[in-house]
């Protein structure tokens, strides 16, 4: 079996390394603190959370705020997520407090309980009763509930208010530890760090950086198929100093490498093969992200592929403008300096200007 996953939330052995950093949040849930998980996407976020949940024998709730909609659509995914832990038979008491009563239904695919609220109720009545619950349910666990809300920086776009309706029921809650996600730095920072904000310093930051080189070597070199040793140790850092160790890419990448060593026997050049394979899979996605890319921003990109700066030839405040908007999008990541995420689509734009 292929030995690198990507795509999904990599557990067991496919998990790499972090083990510093998944030492460090067990630690931090061991306190009655939240913890603030801050990385560019793609880093491994949820995975890192996912492996130390599953070393945790303690209730667990999450919830992923990009695919919630609207304040009454997020009391009803949680009450969905509450029903998971705990049978509507064993909690059926705690809904007499229930200002509006969920129509409850059960889920033809799944078999779940469904749950729902009549569109025109109180969203803030709403939210104050399901997160009543969820206190309620908590306190009754002989182990504190771990709630993990992932891309936490969609809280200040769902409805005008909510991080403030939230932080003020959040706070009072007691046996919960919260952890906090979010891929879009600058909106996390200011979030977390800015006084004015409902949520500032509500939890412990923790910022996940690039798997260390020689950690991820070790873990490649160590799943490449059986071949020369040489070859094996030269194929491990190309794949390394394509993706500058950026998790997902290098794990997608090593996939890539492995079925053309096992299924085609190719070993020289394997890892370039393995580039121009990837990049043609997805020539027609960077083709349509490209179109959607204003002239400003076509230029920044170039320039970025390019490692030139990128204020060269544009005013600075238009720069910055520009790759602030990138950033924000996810195309563009910062680390000591500003780069492309993807290396592939860095590969296409370099391919397509030069």
């Amino acid at each position: 079996m292929n030995p690198f996953k990507f795509g999904t939330i990599v557990q067991d052995d496919f998990f790499t390394d972090r083990k510093n950093e998944l030492a460090e949040l067990c630690h931090k849930l061991d306190s009655e603190n939240h913890v603030v998980l801050i990385s560019p996407r793609r880093f491994g976020k949820s995975s890192l959370v996912f492996k130390a949940l599953s070393q945790m024998d303690r209730p667990q709730i999450c919830l992923d705020l990009q695919y919630v909609m609207s304040v009454g659509n997020f009391s009803e995914q949680l009450l969905r997520a509450i029903f998971k832990l705990y049978p509507f038979e064993k909690i059926k008491h705690l809904f007499s407090h229930f200002r509006v009563a969920p129509t409850l239904s059960t889920n033809a695919v799944t078999g779940a309980l469904d749950v729902s609220f009549q569109p025109v109720a109180n969203s803030q009545i709403l939210l104050e009763d399901a997160m009543n619950l969820l206190q309620k349910v908590a306190q009754q666990s002989e182990q504190r509930m771990i709630v993990v809300l992932d891309e936490f920086q969609e809280v200040v776009k769902i409805q005008d208010g909510f991080d403030k309706q939230l932080r003020s029921l959040m706070q009072r809650q007691q046996g919960v530890n919260y952890i906090l996600l979010g891929s879009q730095e600058s909106m996390m920072e200011e979030i977390f760090e800015k006084k004015k904000s409902p949520f500032y310093h509500f939890g412990q930051i923790m910022r996940l950086n690039k798997i260390p080189y020689q950690d991820f070597y070790d873990y490649i070199y160590l799943r490449l198929p059986d071949i020369d040793e040489t070859a094996k140790g030269q194929i491990a850092d190309n794949i390394l100093q394509f993706t500058q160790c950026h998790p997902y890419y290098t794990q997608q990448l090593a996939s890539q490498v492995w079925e053309l060593i096992v299924y085609r026997g190719v070993i020289d050049h394997v890892v370039d093969s393995a580039i121009e394979a990837l990049q043609c899979l997805h020539d027609l996605d960077f083709e349509r992200l490209w179109l959607t890319q204003n002239r400003t921003d076509r230029a920044t990109l170039k320039r970025l592929a390019a490692c030139l700066p990128a204020s060269a030839q544009q005013p600075s405040s238009t720069v910055q403008s520009s790759l602030k908007r990138l950033v924000r999008q996810g195309y563009v990541v910062r680390t000591e300096v500003y780069a492309i995420e993807d290396p592939f689509f860095r590969r296409w734009i370099l391919s397509k200007i030069n």
